[in-house]
């Protein structure tokens, strides 16, 4: 969702409209970067991961099933 709508495919306002109104009970789980600030208002939980150690690093390429 993150890219959706940093390339705006997605009106922010109508997506923040719409999980503001979602069912209570019902979890919503966003993930991916350069999320934008009324999405993260809007969340209850936030998490920012950073990279510590990665085989690409040491030159190994992208994986089928564990990056894409």
């Amino acid at each position: 969702l993150n890219i959706v709508l940093r390339y705006d495919y997605l009106p922010l306002d109508e997506v923040v409209a719409f999980l503001a109104a979602k069912p209570e009970g019902l979890h919503v789980v966003v993930t991916g970067r350069n999320a934008k600030d009324a999405l993260i208002e809007t969340a209850d939980l936030v998490t920012e991961m950073t990279m510590v150690k990665h085989p690409f690093r040491a030159g190994v390429k992208a994986q089928q099933g564990i990056e894409f």
